[in-house]
């Protein structure tokens, strides 16, 4: 039986983690059949998990670990957290550590993310990091050897064919969490540069440092042409992707950057930030800016909006980027990873 903490996938609003764990719990139970897997959910969670069924258990987690009448062959932390007591072999994800490198959180979540990232680490057999970047974050800030860790990037639902660029709006996408780490009062200032009918739509939920953004958006100058949709559900989502004409991610830090990968598959030319793990994500397939220079991002958007052609380039270099990109790559890739203690 392999154990995986499936907490994270019951998010009522699921964003990176979350869409994660959902891939990857669905994705290892379709691809090993004759495997049995033990889903397991922390108390707050337990009563809204789903029944167990076909070679899934439902069970409760722990902070000694999941109750099983035997130990797991191997238990897998879906979001750099395991449980204090070592029964079985073990496995951590990492996705990012910003919280450890800056200061995009409060120092109440920074302390408690602080400790459970240690914990993980020191316990884990394997870790997997979603980036280079975060691998070598994990390295750093960790201590974990080389040795020990496994890059496994994250995947992308592949979109249908995207539609031609006459369905499309004047729009420019951004989603994530309206937080400071996103560096989203900066795109609001290159935005003021870009004109009309073009509108900018910063789709997401409140996070660290929202009230700055919020004051920057009433404070623009262009301020009518500024769209706050608030958290998109997954269908919202896919209609905005398909209604935009230009996605935006301007990041500060990234462990991995799932959104930029999404707006390649639906076919949107995508810029995005040279810092973090953004590059890696991008594979070469968006327009790199240095996310401090807002004038660069002010003539990039200036080009993009006013040459179609140029935006069907970068829709053709992300839709090739992505084509090998699809969840069923993580989902063979993690389970070569448990391979190496199966054995």
């Amino acid at each position: 039986m392999i154990a995986l903490d499936a907490s994270y996938s019951l998010d009522p609003q699921p964003t990176g983690v979350a869409v994660y764990s959902q891939r990857l719990l669905r994705g290892l139970a379709a691809a090993q059949p004759a495997q049995d897997f033990a889903w397991c959910y922390r108390g707050h969670r337990y009563l809204q998990a789903p029944p167990s069924q076909g070679n899934c258990r439902r069970r409760l987690l722990l902070d000694a670990g999941p109750l099983t009448l035997r130990a797991p062959q191997i238990f897998h932390g879906l979001n750099q957290r395991l449980p204090r007591r070592k029964r079985s072999p073990s496995v951590a994800t990492f996705h990012d550590l910003f919280v450890l490198s800056a200061e995009y959180s409060t120092a109440d979540f920074r302390q408690r993310f602080a400790e459970q990232a240690r914990n993980a680490a020191r316990q884990a057999d394997l870790v997997i990091a979603v980036s280079q970047f975060t691998a070598s974050q994990v390295e750093h800030h960790l201590g974990v050897p080389r040795s020990r860790i496994r890059v496994v990037p994250h995947g992308v639902d592949l979109a249908d064919p995207p539609i031609g660029d006459q369905e499309r709006l004047p729009v420019i996408l951004h989603l994530g969490a309206i937080q400071k780490r996103k560096n989203l009062r900066m795109l609001v200032e290159a935005f003021s540069g870009v004109p009309e009918p073009w509108e900018l739509h910063l789709a997401g939920g409140h996070g660290y440092g929202a009230d700055e953004v919020l004051a920057a958006v009433e404070q623009s100058p262009v301020r009518a042409r500024i769209r706050l949709p608030g958290y998109l559900s997954p269908d919202e989502l896919g209609r905005a992707y398909r209604q935009a004409s230009v996605f935006a991610f301007p990041s500060l830090d990234e462990g991995f950057g799932i959104p930029v990968l999404e707006a390649m598959a639906h076919g949107l030319p995508v810029l995005t930030s040279t810092r973090s793990a953004l590059p890696e994500a991008a594979g070469g397939a968006a327009w790199l800016l240095d996310p401090d220079d807002t004038a660069a991002w002010t003539a990039a958007l200036q080009q993009l909006c006013g040459d179609p052609h140029l935006r069907r380039q970068w829709q053709a270099r992300g839709l090739a980027r992505v084509a090998d990109c699809g969840w069923p790559h993580a989902v063979a890739a993690t389970w070569r990873v448990y391979a190496e203690l199966l054995i």
